[in-house]
């Protein structure tokens, strides 16, 4: 079959974006590097995280072999797959961890050089900071749609697929899954392990650096400085490189299944509705590099958030206008899914309202988690009081932050099938990830930012570099919580679209999932409970390591004569290797719950009960992941506010003072919230659902032959359905059971 064109620009769109890529990699390594010391300390920083990663990889690769075996051997007992699942299942786990190790890598680069340009100004400091991150933006995008575009035009030759609406279709896009299965499960433990090294390292370098040593945060002097900003680069940049590769390619593929199932008669051989998420996602890498030419500050005085705002906004407004021309030219009139008829400016407006609830949720983010605003106001104001109010503020202001973003994804959700059905849902998640690159680009500069801080603070750098590395730093931690907020809906449109796909596929002729049935229910409250014990294991893993790590603290600053004189240098390759073992130990249990349980209550319960878990995992996920990432961010600007001083009751307050002691318990406690189990909710309640879908045409129910005779009149007749016989009687339709 000659297949459309068209098909060959999904991976020539990922290709341009991994040359954008390798430009702009290339520029950051040409940008000066500092003083001596500077590069010293940023060797260290580099080190240790490849060295992480090294240990990650090691355990991660173990796991991808026994996994594949396990896909293969399931390819060859189900008829509607293949082995071939495997190799896409190792595909997609090697594209993941390549994705977070080219953020990782620029990442390390680009802080030192962030630092210096910070002597500068500002602005120079903001451009090297979020090129860095547009590297990393990029190169995830690029590699998703490289590898799924070219997995799919492999798969179609491969299987002989002639036509959309057959069974070697169904094949090849359930082999592609593999692909998605991989990648979310590489980014489950990378979120996992990444966030438990991370906040061990941050939690044991603040309680005893800041808190009981009085120093300032990232001083030379603290043992746990350097692990520290390794974990920011082995959690905020490898972990979400991983996370949002993930997110991407399971928007992108839910989309897909549902796709397969419209009849279109449309110019491509009815390909268009399985095509249309792929070309969104290959042009929302072409808009993307368009808005990161909008991210400019003109002085000292600019607003660097207005100026990432400014290239978010534009990639978005690009993404809606070619959004309209490519579904008129690309999508039939009208189009039917499962008895819901739509036409192609209803889908055109399903991607738009997926945009703007994208947008939404990253301003409601936004509001609740950035400095001069009401919620972190009020967590300052308590904090004057002490540090228990100062977490009860944190707690109220992250519930809080559930309710507007629920509202609009509820509506999102409402809005976008009415217009086109579950199609809609799906379409509308694939048009909000579209500008992905964009949205990685802008996270990413904030752990960059983060570090050329810590770089300048323990270089001894001129106090006005520490100011503009604290300028960018504050703007980096807010949009982290918005990319968190951005990742979090979009979960859950995903997920939605992957929990019809799973239904269609398991339940062909029955497609509802009945809640009154008590096992069901059973299912429902199960799933709802798996966010809070993978919350609790992720949250007591940072705890133990970080106990280890402020012993680790303590020790050195009790047995090294001359550290606080700085006379004797710290053994930060101690407090490096604690924060690696602790993490690579503690992340299989996590990630071991959204892989086992599907499998369990999917093969011992059936499709239906399934149905109910994900039901379950998806709403209480949902708002887990928003209530801990928020109240997290919201944390850790509230103590960032001390730090410029701010006025309580008419008295001014800063760094050292009482009140921004209990904002750094705050912060303390909000750091496992807001970087390893809050973010991870969003991996968490997909993988669930792609586990699902791989599984489904195991565990499919197929209604068995219905077989009877018409009676003659008044006549009894036997019907059996499923192995149960009933009669029947042509004269009364009452069936009566035998």
């Amino acid at each position: 079959m000659n297949y459309p064109s068209i098909i060959y620009c999904v991976p020539a769109l990922g290709i341009l974006g991994l040359l954008v890529m390798a430009i702009k990699s290339a520029w950051v390594n040409k940008q000066e590097a500092g003083e001596a010391k500077m590069q010293e300390l940023a060797g260290y920083i580099a080190a240790g995280a490849l060295a992480f990663l090294k240990a990650e990889w090691k355990i991660l690769g173990i796991f991808a072999v026994i996994a594949g075996g396990l896909l293969a051997y399931s390819g060859i007992a189900v008829e509607h797959s293949s082995p071939v699942i495997a190799i896409a299942f190792l595909i997609g786990a090697v594209f993941s961890a390549t994705a977070g190790y080219i953020g990782m890598k620029v990442a390390t680069k680009a802080n030192v050089r962030t630092a210096h340009a910070a002597k500068t100004s500002l602005k120079q400091a903001l451009k090297v900071s979020f090129t860095g991150g547009s590297v990393m933006g990029l190169g995830v995008a690029g590699l998703a749609v490289l590898g799924l575009g070219s997995l799919f035009i492999v798969f179609l030759k491969l299987f002989n697929v002639v036509d959309v609406d057959s069974q070697q279709m169904r094949t090849a896009i359930e082999v592609l899954t593999g692909f998605s299965l991989g990648a979310e499960s590489i980014a489950l433990f990378a979120r996992v392990g990444g966030g438990i090294y991370t906040k061990a390292a941050d939690v044991g370098a603040d309680l005893v650096g800041k808190v009981e040593a009085g120093i300032p945060e990232d001083d030379v002097r603290n043992p746990a400085t350097i692990a520290d900003n390794v974990g920011d680069n082995v959690g905020d940049v490898a972990g979400m490189g991983a996370d949002l590769f993930g997110s991407y390619v399971a928007t992108i593929l839910a989309t897909m299944v549902l796709g397969q199932e419209i009849k279109a008669d449309d110019n491509f051989h009815g390909f268009s509705p399985i095509l249309l998420p792929m070309i969104i996602a290959g042009l929302g890498i072409v808009f993307s590099i368009l808005g990161t030419f909008f991210v400019r500050i003109a002085d000292e005085k600019s607003s660097v958030q207005a100026a990432l705002n400014k290239g978010n906004y534009s990639s978005i407004i690009f993404t809606a206008i070619a959004s309209f021309f490519l579904v008129k030219w690309l999508m039939p009139a009208q189009m039917v899914l499962r008895g819901v008829t739509f036409t192609s400016m209803d889908v055109f407006y399903a991607i738009i309202l997926g945009l703007v609830v994208g947008t939404l949720m990253s301003m409601i983010t936004e509001y609740y988690t950035a400095m001069g605003k009401r919620p972190v106001n009020s967590i300052i104001r308590q904090s004057s009081t002490g540090h228990a109010t100062n977490i009860i503020g944190g707690l109220s202001v992250g519930m809080e932050s559930t309710v507007a973003p629920t509202i609009v994804l509820a509506a999102g959700i409402f809005g976008s099938y009415q217009l086109a059905g579950i199609y809609g849902v799906a379409i509308a998640a694939a048009g909000m990830m579209a500008t992905t690159a964009m949205q990685l680009s802008i996270d990413a500069f904030g752990p960059i930012a983060d570090n050329a801080g810590g770089i300048a603070e323990m270089s001894g750098l001129p106090k006005e570099v520490r100011q503009r590395t604290d300028n960018l730093d504050a703007v980096g931690n807010t949009t982290a919580a918005t990319g968190k907020g951005f990742a979090i809906a979009s979960a859950a449109l995903t997920s939605l679209a992957l929990f019809a796909a799973f239904v269609g596929i398991a339940m062909p002729d029955s497609q509802h999932i009945d809640i009154y049935k008590a096992p069901v229910l059973a299912g429902l409250f199960i799933g709802g409970m798996i966010p809070f014990i993978f919350s609790s294991l992720c949250i007591a893993a940072v705890g133990r390591a970080a106990m280890a790590m402020v012993e680790e603290v303590r020790r050195q600053f009790r047995e090294i004569p001359g550290i606080m004189e700085y006379k004797a240098k710290p053994e930060y390759e101690k407090c490096v290797a604690i924060s690696t073992k602790a993490s690579i130990r503690e992340m299989i249990l996590p990630g071991a719950i959204a892989l086992i349980v599907p499998l369990i209550v999917g093969f011992t319960f059936g499709p239906e009960v399934l149905g109910g878990l994900l039901a379950g995992v998806t709403v209480s996920g949902v708002l887990m992941g928003m209530f801990q990432s928020n109240a997290g961010g919201a944390w850790d600007n509230a103590k960032k506010s001390f730090e410029k001083g701010v006025e309580i009751n008419g008295q001014m307050f800063y760094k050292g003072s009482d009140p921004h002691k209990a904002s750094v318990t705050g912060d303390t406690v909000g750091d496992p919230f807001k970087d390893t189990s809050g973010p991870s909710m969003n991996i968490l309640i997909k993988l669930m659902s792609i586990v699902s879908l791989v599984i489904a045409p195991h565990i499919a129910i197929h209604s068995k032959t219905v077989t009877s005779h018409v009676p003659a009149p008044g006549k009894a007749t036997e019907l059996k359905v499923e192995g149960q016989a009933y009669a029947f009687s042509a004269v009364k339709n009452n069936p009566v059971k035998f």
